[in-house]
């Protein structure tokens, strides 16, 4: 019980309650570039149709967008996804219910020592990791006979399956999208879907960013990019905080309530032969708010070889990556030594 006791006490939904001071573990070491709250310019980001894609007379010119948007920044928001603005609010809702609930009712969904799956923070790999502010619940989606639903709230009584719902749906979106992405690379389009596979790994994050003492020094998620192929993001209606970095400059992200924020994964850029962009991104916090976001990730199956697409190699771009399997076990293993995993597969 002594990984479960530390793990609880290091709720930052509780110091920022009690008005504790942060330990230093949570600073961030400097190597981030200058103060962290610093004002930032705001990205404009592609908006991305799913309607339009679907239609003859207008795909062309919406796969166009996709494929600016992926190349340049590695990300756009997505709307006519097909849920509701009510069924996200819904969503919103269960995640907030859950982080408000005394601490002992969240404890019983609380991570082991040695997994993330569950609800608890950063698991501490090194003395001289920094910690992000932020507690976070985190379960895996599919395939469904790897869900543990120990970890799966009971309360709010409709979390199960509003979750669920929610995730059915996305993992349509994501097939959609990946077929999107190879037809505006004049692929075949199911290239990117082959490599992703039949039984794809899908798990969500829920975050929740307490008021942080000092936003000045401490992030609720230091910079890095995702393990995943695609990654559904579905913001704070009020708050922000998410921000990109492109030609070494960080931006803001800014919020459309009923769009989903849509950004690929090292294991696209891999694919695309670094045509499109897995991009850098970091989450600041602020004195006044709280900020609530649920991430969800599709991964390609473990199993599967991820490469460059053969029609994108050529003479003149050769392939930029070696094949890689388990891409995320490779993951873990560099993030948190603060290196971009992505750097290890590169040729």
């Amino acid at each position: 019980m002594a990984a479960m006791a530390e793990l609880i006490s290091n709720s930052v939904q509780e110091m920022a309650t009690n008005g504790q001071e942060p330990p230093v573990k949570y600073f961030s070491k400097g190597n981030d570039g200058g103060v962290l709250d610093a004002p930032v310019p705001l990205i404009e980001i592609p908006v991305v149709d799913l309607g339009l894609l679907t239609s003859p007379s207008t795909s062309a010119q919406e796969l166009e967008k996709l494929k600016l948007a992926l190349s340049s920044w590695g990300c756009f928001q997505v709307i006519n996804h097909g849920m509701t603005s009510s069924f996200l609010d819904k969503i919103r809702e269960v995640s907030k219910q859950f982080f408000a609930f005394p601490m002992e009712e969240k404890q019983k969904y609380s991570r082991e020592a040695d997994s993330i799956e569950g609800y608890g923070n950063d698991m501490i790999l090194s003395d001289h990791q920094t910690v992000d502010w932020t507690d976070r619940l985190y379960l895996t989606i599919s395939p469904e006979d790897q869900r543990k639903i120990k970890f799966w709230p009971e309360n709010p009584k409709d979390f199960r399956e509003t979750l669920h719902e929610y995730t059915v749906k996305l993992q349509e979106t994501n097939d959609f999208l990946l077929r999107a992405m190879a037809r505006s690379l004049n692929l075949e389009e199911s290239c990117f879907l082959n490599q992703y596979g039949e039984q794809p790994l899908v798990t969500a994050r829920f975050n929740f960013y307490p008021p942080c003492p000092r936003p000045d020094r401490i992030l609720g998620v230091k910079p890095h990019a995702d393990a995943s192929a695609v990654t559904f993001l579905l913001q704070d209606k009020e708050v922000e905080g998410l921000q990109f970095l492109k030609d070494n400059e960080w931006f803001r992200v800014p919020i459309i309530p009923h769009a989903l924020l849509v950004n690929v994964g090292d294991q696209v850029e891999i694919m695309s032969n670094g045509i499109f962009k897995s991009p850098v991104h970091r989450v600041v916090t602020n004195t006044e708010r709280e900020r609530n976001t649920l991430a969800v990730f599709c991964i390609p199956e473990s199993d599967n070889e991820i490469k460059p697409a053969d029609q994108l190699i050529s003479e003149t771009r050769p392939s930029l990556y070696k094949k890689v399997k388990d891409y995320v076990s490779i993951y873990f293993q560099y993030y948190q030594q603060g290196k971009r995993p992505i750097e290890a597969v590169k040729i």
